[in-house]
């Protein structure tokens, strides 16, 4: 039999994300961003949750073709924009909307031959500082796509640096919404302003909420806030399930030690279990000793460090576990108990975020 780690996209978790996102945001489209592969998810598992989105938004030539022979005929963005010339040639066939962020993209496109003009994202750096005209040459840009044939509409964009950052320890969205604003004031266009945290922190701001959000992680059930909020706050659910089973089971003494380097140390008797899963999995291998993880439901903990196949975990809350046992690594147990990506993410120091992309091509991926 197959080695007994798997991954289960849940496709009505999706649905209900895209529709919190709607909620969030009301009179607001949604672009549906499925870059990175659905954030590990895979586009052909996600689209069947997320295509009552008004678009997707990718970075892929490659993904935005798997999106149309998936059937979507709707708007497709590409975030940062054509790469080259010829990726040009790939939007007027696809139909691609296009982000525009630097002067040698419009002038690909001025030297594109098309007869079928664009629908251009014209993007400002309002001070995250990274893709982006600076405000100042945020006007001369829009002049010189307005007046290019080969563009049909311009849509004014940015994006938030410091949207999910914690109340007083960053600026949050205040001092790039009123630059944005200065810039743009009597420009006309739609806007699109909002990433996952914008949208459901201040969806029910006009100003902030635009005409098009672009909800990312928030889709996949994972808070882009966390720990400020975490998913039950914002009512999202977990869109993955990363689980295994347990392959073995040990009896510890007081003073033995568990794993590679000895870092874990029995301070009385205890029973472990070893699960198949580890870090060639996509396990984060930085997961230190007390990570959260689900065991027949029942929430538990990892002792010692995560090796490249195995995880050791504590059994004392479930001393009917064996081998055999289920184990939730994140997403949903039995009985429908929950381990939110973030809390697993949160305890290796990093974000459920990296957790979702890190997932390994080793493990079997099915929609649920």
């Amino acid at each position: 039999m197959p080695r007994p780690i798997a991954a289960l996209v849940h496709v009505d978790a999706l649905a209900h994300n895209l529709r919190r996102a709607r909620e969030a945001a009301p009179d607001a489209r949604v672009w549906a961003v499925v870059k990175a592969n659905a954030y590990g998810h895979g586009i052909a598992h996600a689209y069947p949750g997320l295509k009552g989105a008004d678009g997707f938004a990718l970075l892929d030539l490659v993904e935005a073709e798997q999106i149309r022979a998936l059937g979507w005929r709707g708007p497709i963005l590409l975030l940062e924009g054509c790469f080259g010339a010829r990726d040009l040639e790939s939007c007027s066939r696809l139909g691609l909307w296009h982000t525009v962020h630097h002067e040698a993209q419009i002038d690909m496109l001025a030297a594109h031959k098309t007869d079928r003009p664009m629908h251009v994202f014209l993007k400002m750096n309002s001070g995250m500082n990274r893709l982006g005209f600076r405000p100042e040459a945020f006007r001369s840009a829009w002049r010189r796509l307005d007046g290019l044939t080969q563009v049909e509409t311009i849509t004014l964009m940015t994006h938030w640096s410091d949207a999910d950052a914690a109340p007083g320890s960053a600026p949050g969205i205040s001092a790039q919404l009123a630059v944005f604003e200065a810039a743009t004031s009597d420009l006309p266009g739609e806007r699109s302003l909002c990433n996952s945290a914008a949208t459901l922190r201040h969806g029910s701001d006009a100003r902030v909420r635009g005409d098009w959000v672009r909800p990312g992680i928030m889709l996949y059930g994972s808070s882009p806030d966390f720990p400020v909020h975490g998913i039950d706050d914002w009512q999202l659910r977990p869109a993955m399930t990363l689980q295994s089973e347990l392959i073995a089971t040990q009896q510890l003494q007081r003073g033995e030690h568990v794993g590679y380097g000895s870092s874990y140390t029995a301070e009385h008797p205890m029973r472990i279990g070893v699960v198949a899963c580890g870090y060639a999995d996509g396990y984060p291998r930085v997961a230190p000793s007390g990570t959260p993880v689900l065991v027949d439901g029942v929430r538990t903990a990892t002792v010692g460090r995560v090796s490249m196949d195995m995880i050791a975990v504590d059994l004392t809350p479930v001393p009917a576990a064996g081998v055999g046992s289920s184990v939730t690594l994140w997403g949903v147990g039995p009985g429908g108990a929950r381990l939110a990506i973030d809390e697993v993410a949160h305890a290796a120091g990093t974000v459920g975020y990296e957790l979702m992309c890190a997932l390994a091509p080793r493990v079997p991926t099915t929609a649920a």
